[in-house]
């Protein structure tokens, strides 16, 4: 892991510098896969992933990719994050990362990989094995870096209507004490053209949290357009870009979590895996 966060970064610088991708040799193998590919191990819970989640902002990633790592464990690493947590450091690029951020622009390469190797570095020093990305790679180019340095396994490619997204967005709220996420949302949308209902309850906050939400502050309306439409321009060639290697997988969000979890799990198979530890709970 150490040998692969050093070699992200002189990737990164690499690419950044003189946008040649990094050779093949260069590569640090995955000790595990995606149960389904060449891996001689059977049981997704002793393997260390290396998955990648993609999605329209407000689709899920986070809620998903951190059942996901509770479930395979591995961290689940949310460049969103990483980025608001530079934002409330006051750090040297707190001010940037602000303008950027509330005008619902996506933030630069070198930005993101500097955070993310910072982030794998901190994780070497705990130990941490493996890894489910969301939010990265959002762009050909990030894919590229990614790719020169580890192989991952497994790309999950996450889908709901736009108008449900929307919704969904201007619905988030955060408590401003425990820094939990909520939604207030309430989507129940009946289904038309041979499409089914769409039926979506709030995640609502625990009473002590409830005087405590807060709105984030890319999360007007606005913004919010901006940033999907952003996000459509392009994700399409990074979609392409795993297709071509195999290794993407499409799934349309049926509903809320307790109709799409047990679906994912399905088409992850890892719904046997699902079921033991919800049995052991």
């Amino acid at each position: 892991m150490a040998a692969r966060t050093r070699l992200l970064r002189r990737a990164a610088v690499r690419w950044l510098s003189s946008s040649e991708i990094v050779d093949s040799d260069m590569r640090c193998r995955p000790s595990v896969s995606h149960k389904g590919s060449s891996s001689s191990s059977s049981d997704p819970g002793l393997r260390s992933v290396q998955w990648v989640f993609l999605g329209c902002p407000g689709v899920g990633k986070g809620t998903y990719a951190s059942r996901l790592a509770r479930l395979v464990s591995v961290p689940h690493i949310a460049t969103g994050d990483l980025v608001r947590d530079e934002l409330a450091s006051s750090g040297p690029l707190s001010k940037q990362l602000a303008e950027i951020v509330n005008q619902g622009h996506l933030v630069s390469d070198e930005i993101i990989i500097n955070l993310l190797s910072k982030r794998l570095e901190d994780g070497v020093n705990k130990g941490e094995s493996g890894f489910i990305l969301d939010g990265f790679p959002r762009t050909t180019r990030q894919a590229e870096i990614l790719e020169g340095v580890t192989d991952i396994d497994l790309v999950v490619n996450l889908r709901l209507r736009e108008d449900i997204l929307l919704t969904k967005c201007l619905g988030r709220r955060i408590c401003s004490q425990c820094g939990g996420n909520f939604n207030v949302a309430s989507i129940d949308i009946k289904g038309e053209n041979g499409r089914p209902d769409i039926i979506m309850a709030p995640i609502m906050p625990p009473e002590h949290c409830m005087s405590k939400l807060i709105t984030r502050a890319d999360d007007t309306r606005e913004v919010v357009k901006e940033r999907l439409r952003i996000y459509h321009e392009t994700s399409e060639p990074v979609e392409e870009f795993y297709r071509k290697r195999g290794k993407l997988l499409e799934f349309e969000l049926p509903g809320g979590i307790s109709e799409s979890w047990p679906k994912l799990l399905q088409a992850l198979k890892l719904d046997n895996l699902g079921e033991e530890q919800s049995a052991a709970a």
